[in-house]
């Protein structure tokens, strides 16, 4: 074989492990300007869509500004969590600011926030030990081993009424108190949150109306709490993922098998920060929310990851979910005994 065949042969060879990492390096650049430029038209959007919740002179308006204002909250938390992986704001004092508001805002305190990412991109589909800032994930053998409330407690977390009451389970409780509880002094950005959004429900029934304080801030708030927290589930449990003992497992893998591709519409990818290309973000968590697209498109080793959609059956395929299975390499089902 000639040195050109050779030649061309390696280039064309599929990436793998540090090499597709260094590949994405073009893209985990912030264009400041760029960051600015969208924060602004975020925060104009959130206006809008605020003014609609609770100016609106009849109730279904008021409903669909609500809505609409939920889903631009998923997208402002965004910027927080570039922010904290480095990807964006980078050695920027307005937008470390800019990140702590918006983790009250969202009930996601920027210092529980980096605690429990950080670990969960570190530890993404471990068997044990994946379940910090994650969803927890069992084997059938450790489901054996469960106790009685053990297994009830791992039921309700992964099932959609959590999800459905995300603002006061996953994250009021879960990122606010819980992490206050253990570090008090790390974490009491938690319960400030919490007072500030009982403030803010007490104060806006009391000088404006419980429509006010309902639209325009409860409602929103379960909105996002609830996409924010069905988005997190599928994003690392569906029907195609691979998990692994700390033996087996590597960063690579986890960020490509473990990692799901959210194909979604262009203005959900807009409400959502393009956070459905996760298997991009995982692999390269620098990059900014704004380049994943164009680094998926560029890279041919990234455009074959597990998916999913918003299509009912799959997402309800995906809440089916219920322990891995090490011996078949796939999941057990709710309804289904596991096999030994």
């Amino acid at each position: 074989m000639s040195d050109s065949t050779d030649r061309t042969t390696t280039e064309n060879a599929p990436r793998e492990g540090s090499a597709l990492v260094r590949a994405t390096f073009p893209f985990a650049k912030e264009d400041p300007a760029k960051t600015w430029g969208l924060f602004v038209i975020t925060m104009l959007a959130w206006s809008a869509a605020l003014s609609v919740a609770v100016l609106a002179p009849i109730w279904p308006l008021r409903l669909l500004g609500s809505i609409v204002l939920g889903l631009i909250i998923v997208r402002i938390f965004i910027f927080e969590h570039d922010m904290a992986h480095g990807a964006l704001w980078i050695k920027s004092t307005p937008g470390l600011w800019i990140s702590r508001l918006i983790g009250i805002y969202t009930l996601n305190p920027l210092p529980v926030w980096r605690e429990t990412h950080d670990y969960h991109h570190q530890n993404n589909a471990k068997m044990v030990g994946a379940a910090i800032g994650s969803y927890p994930v069992a084997s059938v053998v450790m489901w054996r081993f469960m106790k009685q409330k053990e297994r009830y407690t791992y039921i309700f977390v992964r099932s959609p009424i959590n999800m459905l009451l995300g603002y006061f389970t996953l994250f009021g409780l879960g990122m606010c108190i819980v992490p206050f509880i253990r570090d008090p002094k790390l974490h009491w950005q938690g319960p400030v949150a919490v007072l500030a959004h009982l403030l803010g429900l007490v104060g806006l029934t009391l000088f404006f109306s419980w429509e006010v304080a309902f639209f325009g801030l409860l409602l929103p708030g379960m909105i996002s709490s609830a996409a924010g927290a069905l988005l997190f589930y599928v994003q690392h449990n569906f029907p195609d993922a691979w998990f692994a003992d700390r033996r087996d497992w590597n960063y690579h893998a986890a960020a490509l098998r473990s990692s799901s591709m959210f194909d979604m519409p262009s203005i959900m990818h807009w409400f959502t920060g393009n956070i459905g290309y996760h298997h991009v973000h995982h692999l390269n968590h620098k990059i900014p929310f704004y380049n994943l697209p164009a680094a998926m498109n560029a890279l041919p080793e990234l455009q074959n990851p597990g998916r999913v959609s918003w299509s009912p059956a799959l997402l309800a395929d995906c809440l089916r979910l219920k322990l891995w299975n090490p011996k078949t390499n796939d999941w057990t089902r709710w309804g289904s005994e596991p096999s030994a």
